[in-house]
């Protein structure tokens, strides 16, 4: 009897699930109308639609840069594509995005071809909403924000552009559409396990964890089964780009991750279900292709080489993993080892923090800077340039001597590229994109410098303003012209291209 009770109850659970994945896609078609005729689209029959998931499309940082690159040339290519951007940034109009995105990136959009889907509920994916289990609690909010941008509008092609692959399964289930992403970052890497594996402190991996043999071995539990079901959801996609050799390294070992106690769990009731509905391994993606951000590079590469101020730059939004207090702490090594960049005459050397801010917790973090820098005794030499339009961006690369990023296993580094394109001399930390693809030797000569600790930046800082004055001005132009070969539009547009995502859009 109650296993008859327990049955009627999933069938009835199931039918009600079933009817509302019918429900949404039997509407889809008249949602599709609306949109066109709002758009004033002319030959629907021709055209198909592109769903970005980006919930922080308005953010101004270099995710947002691709984001928009993509679409512009999508636009002028394919101007019977519509795309449509599932953005949680309700504060915000069509108009006003658009303006931004000329005004930050000077990249130019199209209002006849772009439509905005505001989800409400991008709260659920916010940080600060989950201060414990976090990575499982923002990936639970991105299936509930996926299911809330489906139940507006299904596109013929989803494309996640922001790193939330737990959507996936949940787009495939509700749309029944190929799934493509653009991936920044892997959500969780075999460095994250193996620092917990070795009790090592870190951004992910807190000192109350790290501390604590029991807790560790907890975490990495967890982290164990969130890396089972995170492979699973990348599996779902058709096709994946990523941005650098280091996330393409991560994510094919995520994609050929397997753990035989989770398979074999997976083979009883009720997880069988997620096996019935996974996809072939012969369909899955075996690895991804590098797609390098687009870094539009034509104002900054005029920008003079020579007259640099005694500038130490860093540009990069107000991010936890940006490690802006990292850039303090080098900043404060480097006048307390080398005392004659101190004060205000002409040795002092500012430190200029230019980054974007999303959020109360990103404003949050820069009241906890400011306070640091004062601790430090910096303050009188530092400077904060919160949310700057992309006329104050260029005008400081167009001064600064230094490019800083002090961020452990920086994915891209897309603030690097400017720097170097600028004529900046980037000092970045050895690991990520910046270690494998963007500050590398170009004719077996320097182009910037790498550091691991307050200390061998505070001596790369001091190497780059201690240069002769010919070394200096040859490194910058070798970092500038690695850059804008490396780097430009042109070489992104053309490997976005490559990914196949035509083949799935116009075969749907």
């Amino acid at each position: 009897m109650a296993w008859s009770l327990v049955f009627f109850l999933a069938a009835l659970g199931l039918a009600q699930i079933v009817g509302r994945i019918f429900g949404l896609r039997s509407g889809n078609a008249q949602k599709r109308a609306q949109l066109f005729a709002e758009l004033g689209v002319e030959n629907i029959g021709a055209s198909k639609i592109i769903g970005f998931f980006h919930p922080y499309c308005n953010a101004g940082g270099g995710g947002e840069r691709v984001l928009w690159a993509a679409i512009s040339a999508l636009q002028r290519e394919h101007p019977n594509v519509v795309a449509v951007v599932y953005s949680g940034d309700i504060d915000a109009t069509k108009e006003k995005i658009i303006q931004k995105v000329k005004a930050r990136f000077d990249i130019e959009l199209s209002p006849k071809t772009l439509h905005f889907v505001f989800l409400q509920t991008r709260h659920l994916v916010e940080d600060s909403t989950w201060p414990r289990f976090t990575l499982l609690g923002q990936s639970l909010g991105s299936m509930y924000l996926a299911w809330e941008a489906m139940s507006y509008l299904i596109p013929d092609l989803f494309i996640d552009t922001m790193g939330y692959a737990f959507t996936f399964p949940v787009v495939s289930l509700l749309g029944n559409i190929p799934i493509g992403a653009y991936v920044h970052y892997p959500t969780i890497s075999t460095t994250m396990l193996s620092r917990v594996k070795s009790r090592t402190r870190g951004h992910t991996n807190s000192d109350a964890i790290s501390s604590s043999s029991l807790l560790s071995q907890g975490k990495l539990l967890y982290y164990r089964i969130f890396m089972y079901y995170y492979a699973y959801s990348l599996r779902q996609a058709r096709f994946l780009m990523v941005n650098s050799s280091w996330t393409k390294g991560h994510v094919d070992s995520i994609l050929q991750h397997q753990d035989i106690l989770l398979d074999a769990l997976h083979f009883l009731p009720p997880l069988v279900v997620l096996k019935l509905l996974s996809r072939k391994s012969s369909e899955c993606p075996k690895e991804a292709q590098i797609v390098y951000p687009s870094c539009d590079t034509r104002q900054m590469a005029v920008l003079p080489l020579e007259g640099r101020e005694r500038v130490i730059l860093s540009i990069a939004q107000f991010r936890p993993e940006k490690d802006h207090a990292a850039q303090l702490h080098a900043f404060n090594k480097f006048l307390e080892m080398y005392p004659e960049y101190r004060g205000s005459g002409p040795s002092a050397v500012k430190l200029v923090l230019v980054g974007g801010s999303r959020n109360v917790g990103d404003a949050t973090r820069v009241e906890n800077l400011h306070a640091l820098a004062r601790e430090l005794g910096v303050k009188d030499q530092v400077q904060f340039v919160v949310n700057a339009s992309y006329p104050d961006v260029l005008n400081w690369l167009s001064r600064a001597s230094v490019g800083l990023s002090t961020m452990v296993d920086e994915h891209f580094g897309i603030n690097i590229v400017e720097f170097m394109a600028a004529g900046v001399i980037p000092v970045a930390h050895a690991s990520g994109g910046p270690l494998l693809d963007i500050i590398v030797p170009l004719n077996d000569e320097p182009t910037g410098y790498h550091a691991t600790s307050p200390e061998t930046f505070a001596e790369a800082f001091r190497t780059v303003f201690t240069l002769p004055r010919t070394a200096e001005l040859a490194m910058r132009q070798r970092a500038r012209t690695w850059a804008v070969q490396k780097f430009s539009t042109e070489e992104f547009e053309r490997s976005w291209d490559a990914s196949g995502w035509k083949d799935w859009l116009f075969r749907a």
